[in-house]
């Protein structure tokens, strides 16, 4: 039985849903044309997974990140309208507006944002997910520290290991956005110290890690040279050496987003010459694909096809 409840395939195939059935079946229904009917369609069938997901925020705000990347502003208007009292479409708008300026490289009306942020917060003040889309328009924004720990305060209020939400924050840390090396480091060194074994952050520090080696690599010159001996320094070492140890293990990862830390695990592994501990990586996934990180070198299913096939050799 394959690691998280799939059935088993021999094709790697890039599926942004992971392991979400559920999830893979409504994001192939947003991904085609939508007219007015389909959009009522659709509508009511992003209203029936989030409802599905019910106080279950990892895979709620899993399936928002998912959504909001072929959901359209017509959609979430549609649902809007249906149901003007309700949390769920201010939301996905909300997402989906911080996606788009994600391809556009801006917000196209910040305030507009948050002020759905702050509506649906007000409209169903138990989830966390109205934070975590704030969270990342501060980080867009790049709002000053003292405005994005109190927004940090109101997500772990809810829901205290949050993925994305400490994903934002580990790069708006990053001296590439507005913070340090030093604060990368203390805010990784204690999410890894409070967090349960298996908890959603558990890939925070390979993220981390792998955010630096790339920034090296794009340094160029002496720097990039030396980056890939970053993967031997001690706190790598020990990193890859946890994730290894535990993260193929059936059971450990239950998070929505456990086969992505398991893609960065098999990616970070190549990467610093350790991909034959990899296997088991590779077995666990069955063919199960991130763009993050395996586009970073190229197509991601044809860089995932060659680092599995350098994994499982013998």
């Amino acid at each position: 039985m394959p690691i998280f409840g799939r059935r088993r395939s021999t094709d790697p195939r890039l599926a942004p849903e992971l392991d979400d059935a559920e999830l893979g079946r409504v994001r192939r229904q947003l991904s085609g044309p939508q007219l007015q009917g389909q959009l009522d369609v659709s509508a009511a069938l992003a209203e029936q997974l989030l409802q599905g997901a019910g106080t279950n925020w990892d895979r709620r705000t899993h399936r928002l990140a998912v959504l909001a990347q072929v959901a359209t502003p017509a959609l979430a208007q549609v649902w809007r309208r249906r149901c003007p009292r309700d949390a769920d479409p201010l939301v996905l708008q909300s997402w989906i507006d911080v996606a788009q300026a994600r391809v556009a490289g801006a917000l196209e009306d910040p305030q507009a944002t948050v002020d759905r942020c702050r509506r649906a917060a007000e409209l169903r003040p138990e989830d966390p997910s109205p934070w975590v889309a704030l969270l990342a328009v501060h980080r867009m924004l790049r709002r000053p520290e003292p405005e994005m720990y109190p927004l940090c305060r109101e997500i772990g209020a809810r829901d205290a290991w949050n993925r994305i939400a400490h994903l934002e924050m580990l790069r708006y840390l990053a001296p590439e956005e507005c913070g340090s090396h030093g604060q990368s480091l203390d805010f990784v060194a204690a999410v890894r110290e409070a967090a349960p074994p298996g908890a959603p952050v558990a890939g925070l520090e390979l993220a981390m890690l792998t955010d630096r080696y790339r920034a090296a690599l794009a340094a160029g010159g002496v720097t990039a040279l030396g980056a890939r001996r970053r993967w031997g320094l001690p706190d790598a070492e020990a990193a890859l050496e946890r994730a290894v140890r535990d993260w193929p293990v059936p059971g450990f990862l239950r998070h929505a987003a456990g086969a992505a830390d398991l893609n960065l695990l098999g990616y970070a592994l190549g990467q610093a010459g350790r991909i034959r501990e990899g296997a088991a990586v590779f077995r666990a996934l069955d063919g199960l694909v991130t763009v993050w990180p395996w586009g970073l070198d190229g197509e991601p299913v044809q860089q995932f096809v060659f680092w599995q096939e350098q994994a499982l050799v013998g």
